[in-house]
């Protein structure tokens, strides 16, 4: 599958044309959200807190709250800092936390390797360490309680983002569709709305396997034509209703505002804090556009067009009010225009519900990546666009659940204080993860970090204590939802942990494996065995449990390890890290398959091919370089002298065999960093060999593998040939994927809190989730599985 890996490498400057290019392509996935806003910021502030008086000072500071609010948060904290704490030009909660975790150690999955360094994008920032970031590394890795706050705070946000992708949908399609009102009786509208709304909700989730690149080609369009329309009105408002309304944007009337209204005023800004939604989006998308893209479009257009919808509201509101429909947009628009408008607002708010659930998908397959979230079946909807998915089960559960929201509440208001807390949320885990970010990345000096974290963070948090407020009247559903998800992932993600720990203290030995043949009534048998594992070194104890049970194992075996690194994107010639396990001989390998968070990993059609390939091409480069045969040499030596090519793995991507010297690490008792530089992708034509993470560190250098002078060419051209056919014919006799069919329990004398966990929480979610044969289309003819249980 041919995919654009986004922008993540892409170092050549853009042209002012292409960056326009995707300025006005981010209108339709970036600020849909954003953009229809205006359809019930009002409606929600006034919908039972305060009331719309004759001073005007209860509109007048309500629109001095969007203004500063809208220009304090969207433009200042992400357009001018948020946005630059990319990832390899990625943007999200998850971006933040594999920033942090690289330059930290303080991942729980113990899984890291000195190779993964080596990533072309696994870039760490060059700004020099200071005492005072030092000292916050230092106190993060210590204390391993923080370690899981962190993972904490990072799935909060994450079940908040998908508490978004549900309330977004049913509040703005139920907003566009209100405006039916001003054309109904009373009694049509309140059987008309909710079963409209339903359909097109139905027909959105419907449409969703087609992948947004289908029907996204008009998004940008509709957005851009949307904001035309709401700033048009609002200059229309001003001008023939109150021009005088730019005097209300000054912070004066903030404070007018909450001096009249006092607790009622702090309540209401429960409704205030929807004029933001959507913002986050800026940051979460920025992998698919550009920084500047993004900045220019929300500077130029955005930002202007939402104040002067707002102020035209606020405008006509001034000299209405004793209206007789509630506050609501459609109030503000004449009526020669009102069907059309109604017609571009619906569609707008299609379009704004198409990015937040394209985005749901997104976070969870990430979540999937982290290991905190169950295995469900991802799906491209794009050829060349990457990133572009679908998940069928998530996608289905948002439809009822969302259609369920729109029945139950009936109103904007509850769904605005749903939609309100889940927002603020968002956002405070994001300024809080930004914080980090300034410390240990761009290593400032921890005053910086405060002052972010206090100025921007007081603001949210006085949105948030307001939607708090509001928890029996809607709020209390994304805090349900996340207290639900949240227990899911952190179960899932704490019995993987100990899985990988049982598999890392009941691995055998190397000496065991090669232990193994005719004396010990050991056969090996035609074709090639494929075993999947955690590990990404020892042999695993299912293999074990395997020959125990069965006395024969494949004549080439294959010890895969499927691991994510914290980075989005693993380019696919340095997706696979291959290796011997043992001499030539015993034809057996490890092979190790990278991918980044936002990577999926069904990206080829067939596993079983694209593995032969790898290991084809490893084996041409070790017997070039005459390392087979120094292998073989080893295997009649000293067993002890074995283990050594356990630990020689090269990243096989475009192997060029007549290139320039391989990179060799070695042990190295000096505390000597790692760093190995490539110049783009497209360049790197050879294998890379690497060492796993060790307690010593490992100094990188370059060598020339000299032939043994014992092997003649002839002999090594003879080897080769002969492992290569081996390999062909047992491709030819079939492969067996053998996985672990694991039942995890509790140990005896745990709490009553881990057997809940692990006996009946993780355990129900592993028989009713996708297995681990789905992530690379094992045919169910091809599958052995080994039962294991794991006692943790």
């Amino acid at each position: 599958m041919d995919l654009d890996y986004g922008k993540c490498w892409n170092t050549k400057k853009e042209s002012w044309r292409s960056v326009l290019v995707l300025a006005y392509q981010s209108l339709g996935v970036v600020y849909g959200d954003l953009s229809i806003s205006p359809l019930y910021v009002y409606k929600s502030t006034f919908a039972e807190d305060i009331q719309h008086s004759e001073t005007n000072e209860e509109i007048f500071g309500v629109l001095s709250f969007v203004f500063w609010t809208l220009t304090l948060v969207p433009l200042f904290k992400y357009v001018f800092i948020v946005l630059r704490a990319d990832d390899n030009g990625e943007g999200g909660t998850f971006a933040l936390y594999s920033l942090i975790c690289r330059h930290a150690k303080v991942s729980l999955l113990p899984n890291r390797q000195v190779s993964d360094e080596a990533l072309s994008t696994y870039k760490l920032e060059h700004p020099p360490e200071n005492k005072h970031s030092s000292k916050v590394k230092m106190l993060l890795e210590k204390y391993k309680c923080l370690h899981t706050a962190l993972l904490i705070v990072v799935l909060l946000g994450t079940c908040m983002v998908i508490g978004d992708g549900l309330l977004t949908p049913a509040i703005s399609v139920f907003s566009a569709v209100s405006g039916l009102e001003l054309s109904m009786s009373n009694y049509h509208h309140e059987y008309a709305v909710i079963p409209i709304t339903c359909f097109i909700l139905v027909c959105l989730f419907a449409l969703q396997h087609y992948g947004t690149h289908r029907v996204g080609f008009f998004f940008a369009p509709i957005v851009l034509t949307w904001l035309l329309c709401i700033s048009t009105l609002g200059l229309y408002n001003i001008f023939k209703w109150n021009p005088q309304v730019y005097k209300a944007l000054s912070p004066y009337y903030m404070f007018k505002f909450l001096r009249k209204t006092r607790i009622s005023g702090w309540m209401s800004l429960g409704g205030i804090l929807l004029c933001i939604t959507g913002s986050e989006a800026m940051f979460a998308d920025l992998g698919h556009f550009s920084y500047i893209a993004i900045q220019i479009a929300f500077t130029f257009l955005v930002y202007p067009a939402l104040i002067l919808a707002y102020m035209g509201q606020a405008a006509y509101l001034s000299k209405h009010h004793h209206t007789i429909y509630q506050i609501s947009f459609y109030v503000s628009v004449p009526e020669t225009v009102r069907w059309p408008v109604l017609i571009v607002a619906i569609l707008a708010s299609v379009v704004g519900s198409q990015a937040i659930i394209s985005g749901t998908f997104s976070i969870i397959n990430q979540s999937q990546s982290l290991g905190c979230f169950p295995r469900v079946k991802v799906i491209h909807t794009s050829d060349k666009i990457h990133g572009q998915i679908y998940i069928p089960e998530i996608n289905w559960i948002l439809m009822i659940l969302c259609i369920a929201v729109t029945i139950g509440f009936r109103d904007t208001k509850h769904m605005g204080n749903a939609s309100g807390l889940a927002v603020m949320t968002v956002m405070l885990v994001t300024t809080c993860l930004t914080s980090l970010v300034i410390i240990l990345c761009w290593h400032k000096p921890p005053v910086v970090a405060l002052c972010f974290l206090l100025f921007f963070g007081s603001v949210e948090l006085l949105y948030f204590s307001a939607s708090l407020t509001k928890f029996t009247e809607g709020a209390w559903l994304p805090i349900l939802l996340a207290l639900f998800l949240m227990t899911i992932m952190f179960v899932w993600h704490y019995a993987t942990i100990k899985k990988y720990e049982f598999d890392l203290h009941n691995k055998v030995s190397l000496e065991w494996l090669l232990a193994l043949g005719p004396s010990l009534g050991i056969a090996r048998v035609p074709g090639i065995g494929v075993v999947f594992t955690d590990l990404t070194s020892g042999i695993p104890a299912n293999f074990s449990r395997f020959v125990t049970n069965l006395p024969a194992f494949h004549r080439i075996l294959v010890f895969v390890c499927v691991k994510s690194v914290p980075v989005p994107y693993v380019p696919p010639a340095e997706r696979y890290l291959v290796g011997r396990v043992g001499p030539a001989t015993h034809r057996s390998y490890r092979c190790i398959v990278r991918y980044g968070y936002r990577d999926v990993h069904q990206d080829v059609n067939s596993f079983e091919s694209e593995l032969v390939a790898k290991l084809a091409d490893y084996i041409r480069y070790e017997w070039s370089h005459g390392q087979a045969a120094n292998s073989r040499a080893e295997d009649e030596g000293p067993r002890s002298n074995r283990s050594s090519s356990e630990f020689r793995l090269a990243v096989i991507g475009m192997v060029d065999l007549k290139g320039p010297p391989m990179y060799e690490i070695d042990e190295n008792p000096e505390p000597v960093s790692v760093s190995i530089g490539f110049s783009s992708v497209g360049s790197m034509t050879d294998a890379i060999e690497m060492e796993p993470m060790r307690t010593a560190q490992k100094r990188v250098r370059f060598s020339i593998e000299d032939s043994s002078e014992t092997d003649t060419p002839r002999e090594m051209e003879l080897g080769l040939q002969e492992e290569l056919e081996d390999l062909s014919n047992a491709q030819q006799a079939g492969t067996a994927f053998i996985l672990g069919h694991s039942h995890v329990q509790a140990k005896q004398g745990s709490s009553l809190l881990k057997r809940l966990a692990i006996n009946i929480g993780y355990n129900f979610l592993r028989r009713n989730c996708r297995g681990p044969d789905v992530a690379f289309r094992v045919p169910p003819a091809s599958l052995l599985e080994v039962g294991m249980v794991y006692v943790v």
